[in-house]
């Protein structure tokens, strides 16, 4: 694992939206992790490594940190960056080369401690990163518990209402088959006590 943790780190530039972004990381991937990209931008040409030796001392500087800076612009790369005044034309999603200054020897060669220091720090950088995807993520898996326990109630609530009408129209509907059937048989007896009764007028009248 210590020797995972020393290995040499390099630069790595891309653009990304409104910014350019810069890390010192010790592989592609790691880079790529760190910017949150879903693609292999290096792949698609969108992505590089670079020497520039400002770049270069100011991701060495803090390792593991994405660095921006307003994108089309040569400003110093810092943690914080704002919003550039304006937009270059459509190159400006890809990453530019920054004007190239003599390489100074002496903050190009760096000892084996600073290096370990480095990619130390990196790996903090990484490992805290990895404890907010995780604290973000449980943070939405205990949201979607919520969500799903609020609707499991809300579906027990409509399910129980559901049996309750369905209970009330199924009582409705029997005393109203009773109904019916006492309505039927009324009729019924009414036809017969009418006849019965026309029959008797009938007769009183040709009796008179």
């Amino acid at each position: 694992m210590a020797n995972k943790l020393t290995r040499k780190l390099k630069t790595f530039q891309t653009s990304l939206g409104f910014f350019d972004l810069a890390i010192a990381a010790p592989s592609m991937k790691a880079g790529l992790e760190a910017w949150g990209a879903r693609s292999n931008l290096f792949h698609q040409g969108a992505a590089r490594e670079t020497d520039d030796p400002d770049i270069v001392a100011a991701t060495l500087a803090k390792p593991g940190i994405v660095l921006k800076r307003p994108v089309g612009t040569n400003q110093p790369f810092t943690e914080h960056a704002g919003l550039p005044t304006r937009l270059a034309g459509p190159e400006r999603d890809r990453p530019r080369k920054s004007p190239r200054t003599p390489a100074r020897p002496s903050s190009r060669t760096t000892d084996k401690a600073a290096e370990r220091t480095a990619a130390l720090a990196f790996a903090r950088a990484q490992k805290q990163r990895e404890a907010e995807r995780q604290k973000e993520e449980a943070a939405l898996a205990k949201a979607r518990a919520r969500r799903d326990k609020a609707m499991a109630k809300a579906q027990a609530a409509l399910d129980k209402a559901r049996r309750a009408h369905e209970a009330r129209a199924d009582a409705i509907e029997t005393e109203r088959a009773a109904l019916d059937e006492r309505m039927q048989a009324e009729a019924e007896r009414w036809q017969r006590e009418k006849e019965k009764l026309e029959a008797a007028l009938r007769r009183a009248r040709e009796q008179g």
